[in-house]
């Protein structure tokens, strides 16, 4: 008898927590209904860090298209692989000797795929060869991008037809400032006018300004303005059109233009005369000679800054530069897909982390096959959250209502500060993924991932879960 009591308390006791896990809370399963999304379509699992189940668990082993939460995994790995402090080295290499402060022969630089060599940097490289006594180059600008030379070429409209957008712009060994340039749009209000600046501004890039002025609300300013991008690798025309608003002030926008070498070679040009060298010379690739005379090596900032920048602000080139340097930490160079898929599922092993359901197609989540359950992404947020990288990892995540892709999100509400929450969106796609800081201060894992043609509807259903969450 007392046997049986004790089996009919432990079912008491565990028979709410198998509900909960089971069911919607109620403000998420309204939210979905009016979203129009039914239950079939999403992924939820939530659990709080030192339990053994999971709070909430729904659909939870569908294998779904995760987004930009898939720069978790590949983030994570990286920080777990390769070590926060990891940094890669661009080197820069003469061809012939040095008479004085000139260079009789060409300029190497050689790429090892750092995905944070931005303007500044490029022109702090720079400028350090110059500090080392190098004014005059009489010959070319050869690029050595050999570490990518396995990586399968990528059409960059092929994702969806929007070839200038700087998020679809390749991977390269020698990627300098993600091959975009900045438009910034500033009002005159004076003259009623609308002026466009490009930084940097490359000749080889020529802007049209045909923007009016006028008095509407700011609201979707970039819906209002018309832009076409026409023209070759080596040279281009971006006329910009439309209307702009007084009340929006200054904005801007960022475009990829010009073909990797092509760009590199404009911005070298630009940023070498600014420093007071000079160079007439064209570019081509190339790899380092045996006779070359290493110049300069160049290290770029550790990789938890480019994990921050990955994360925070969703950068897809990042990730997919990171994603590669797994593939050649792991196997070698040259780096390719095939070798970055490869070392992420060994790493998985190694870390007793099970996703069978994975697919992998370049690590950022900008693909229309990537495939990840939500119990899945969650064991890994778990894992990471037991892990030494903890501090660091969480800390790349954007923060509710205050930074990245998170800044503008659940304002003036409890969780404001108190979610680290990564989002994905593409067309059919809402997906969140991280931690949330409970009322009682206990951390929860939570992932929410929607796949649904009215998926773009979902954010008041993930918004209601993290609210439950807290408050619970």
């Amino acid at each position: 008898m007392r046997m049986l009591w004790l089996i009919a308390l432990l079912c008491a006791a565990t028979a709410p927590a198998q509900e909960r896990a089971g069911k919607l809370p109620p403000p998420v399963g309204q939210a979905l209904t009016q979203a129009g999304i039914p239950e079939s379509a999403v992924g939820i699992y939530v659990q709080e860090s030192g339990a053994d189940q999971p709070l909430l668990a729904i659909g939870e082993d569908r294998a779904l298209n995760p987004a930009s939460t898939m720069k978790l995994l590949t983030t994570f790995a990286a920080l777990d692989q390769l070590g926060p402090g990891y940094r890669w080295t661009t080197e820069a290499y003469a061809s012939a000797p040095l008479q004085g402060d000139s260079l009789t022969g060409d300029l190497i630089l050689r790429g090892a795929g750092d995905p944070r060599l931005t303007l500044e940097n490029f022109w702090l490289l720079l400028r350090d060869l110059r500090a080392r006594g190098l004014r005059e180059i009489r010959g070319d600008l050869v690029l050595d991008r050999s570490l990518f030379v396995g990586v399968e070429p990528i059409d960059p409209a092929s994702f969806d037809n929007e070839p200038t957008r700087p998020y679809n712009t390749p991977p390269d060994a020698l990627l300098v400032n993600f091959k975009s340039f900045r438009l910034v749009f500033m009002v005159d209000a004076e003259h009623g006018t609308v002026r466009i600046a490009a930084e940097p501004s490359l000749p080889e890039i020529e802007i049209v300004n045909n923007v009016v002025l006028d008095r509407q609300p700011c609201g979707d300013w970039v819906a209002r303005l018309k832009v076409v991008a026409v023209g070759d690798a080596a040279q281009a025309k971006l006329s910009v059109g439309g209307s702009y608003a007084l009340e929006c002030g200054e904005q801007e926008r960022h475009f990829s233009l010009l073909g990797h070498a092509q760009f590199v070679h404009a911005v070298f040009k630009q940023l070498w005369r600014e420093l007071g060298g000079s160079f007439g010379g064209g570019v081509r690739d190339g790899t380092v000679g045996a006779d070359a005379r290493k110049l300069l090596a160049f290290e770029s900032a550790p990789l938890l800054d480019s994990v921050r920048d990955v994360n925070k602000f969703s950068n897809n080139v990042m990730a997919r530069q990171l994603y590669l340097a797994l593939g050649v930490n792991a196997f070698g160079a040259p780096a390719s897909g095939e070798k970055s898929a490869r070392a992420i599922r060994q790493w998985l092993d190694t870390r007793n982390l099970s996703m069978p359901e994975l697919v992998l197609e370049n690590g950022a989540g900008l693909s229309r096959s990537e495939r990840v359950s939500a119990r899945a992404l969650a064991q890994l947020l778990l894992f990471a959250a037991r892990s030494a990288l903890m501090p660091e990892f969480v800390a790349t995540l954007p923060l509710a209502a205050v930074d990245g892709t998170m800044r503008k999100r659940l304002n003036s509400t409890e969780l404001a500060g108190r979610a680290h929450i990564k989002t994905g969106s593409l067309a059919g796609v809402r997906a969140i993924a991280g931690y949330v800081l409970d009322a009682k201060g206990r951390l929860v894992t939570v992932v929410f991932i929607v796949n649904h043609a009215r998926a773009a509807e979902a954010q008041s259903a993930q918004d209601a879960l993290l609210k439950w969450i807290y408050a619970r």
